[in-house]
């Protein structure tokens, strides 16, 4: 249910920022620094567990209990309250942020709010890895890839009564979700099919252009946001507020040099691309990257799984408009999982996410072939997966003023 519901109140947001685009476009040009800015001082001041997309702090929550004031609220109802009504704030000044990664940490604080203090009974990791797998069943209408998600990336070991509760709690998810948004398909389902055979063959090549481009992103979100320390973070830990209000300018910046398209998380662009809409491509990919990497390093709310959807789509576009003998469906999709696995190097969780989405049994063996690919070739910029990475900051080693600063 709460996944549903941020998802409409995230929808919400966007249509409120399409309309006051559309009726007064330079002034709501000024949302994004402003809107930066005033998310990242709140953050800062109320709720800095709720910084970035709350992934990193479901995984170190669940790998540490700690009671202090910084880890005893990395998953618990009042994050997750901060979560959504920032996340929907930037929404409405057309922040180019996901909802996937925060309704991660928003479920995962509702499941451990509403068992704490509850004797027997699965245990505390369990939960908040459950938790965490519901919301993206929830956020995608992908129960199998919630499963997935929590084994390959909030987990690296699972036993087997936490197997159950993951598998229990997101078929009540994926079961919710379909009561309340029905039986639908994320990017649509194909009306027709045209020869797999170029996607077997390009697949490779597209998975390791969408990790290289991929890897490139979490590089440097991770050098930005200072979990590789250089003199760039150190200037954002001492200007944070600044800092953001810069990133909302190249945001804007961006969003005026595309004429728009980078707002919100991307869905229609993305579902624009898959239906082999022309005009956007590589060109379209760029400005997302720039405008998601802008959004995930000013130190607010924001998920990157969404963007990189799109950005992946518009990557996958390129190829198809390289005169290559491929479908422009199937060369998007899996530039999306490409781009993904890329970015978090999660390779079967993207896999399987395109595959629930998109309801593209054709693509499965292509999709299996393009995402590893794409976890190799990002590996070669990344040594580390994203998320493991930032969640150190939420950890017990991690000072409380670094956990502050980092998403």
């Amino acid at each position: 249910m709460a996944g549903a519901g941020f998802a409409r109140l995230s929808d919400a947001a966007m249509a409120v920022h399409a309309q006051l685009f559309a009726t007064h476009r330079w002034l709501t040009l000024l949302l994004l620094p402003l809107g930066f800015g005033l998310a990242a001082w709140l953050t800062r001041r109320f709720a800095p567990e709720s910084a970035g997309s709350g992934i990193p702090q479901v995984i170190a929550a669940a790998e540490q209990r700690w009671s202090g004031r910084w880890g005893g609220q990395r998953v618990t109802l009042r994050t997750a309250v901060w979560k959504m009504v920032l996340s929907a704030g930037l929404y409405v000044c057309g922040a180019s942020i996901g909802r996937e990664g925060p309704t991660v940490q928003v479920v995962a604080g509702i499941l451990r709010s509403l068992t704490r203090g509850l004797k027997g009974g699965p245990g505390r990791r369990a939960l908040i890895l459950a938790g965490g797998a519901a919301g993206v069943a929830a956020a995608f209408n992908t129960p199998i890839a919630g499963v997935v998600f929590a084994v390959e990336e909030l987990a690296k070991s699972f036993e087997k009564r936490t197997h159950t509760t993951v598998i229990l709690v997101v078929v009540v998810a994926g079961f919710t979700s379909y009561a309340l948004q029905g039986d639908y398909a994320y990017f649509g389902v194909s009306t027709g099919r045209d020869t797999l055979l170029a996607a077997w063959l390009l697949a490779p090549v597209i998975g390791v252009a969408g990790g290289l481009f991929g890897g490139l992103f979490a590089k440097a979100v991770a050098v930005l946001t200072g979990a590789i320390p250089n003199p760039v973070s150190a200037w954002r830990c001492v200007h944070p507020v600044l800092f953001a209000v810069l990133c909302g300018v190249v945001a804007a910046a961006v969003a005026l040099a595309s004429g728009g398209l980078t707002f919100g998380a991307g869905y229609d662009e993305a579902k624009s691309l898959i239906q082999d809409h022309p005009g956007r491509g590589l060109a379209f990919a760029i400005w997302k990257f720039l405008a998601n990497l802008a959004a995930a390093v000013c130190g607010a709310p924001g998920g990157i799984f969404s963007p990189s959807l799109a950005a992946g789509a518009g990557l996958g576009a390129a190829f198809a408009r390289l005169g290559l003998p491929i479908a422009g469906r199937d060369a998007v999709v899996l530039g999306m999982a490409s781009y993904l696995s890329g970015v978090v190097q999660a390779p079967l969780t993207s896999a399987v996410i395109l595959m629930e989405m998109t309801r593209e049994p054709g693509l499965v063996g292509p999709l299996m072939l393009a995402a590893p690919a794409a976890r190799w070739s990002s590996s070669w910029l990344m040594d580390e997966p994203l998320y493991h990475l930032l969640s150190r900051a939420w950890r017990l080693d991690a000072q409380p003023a670094k956990v502050v600063t980092e998403a």
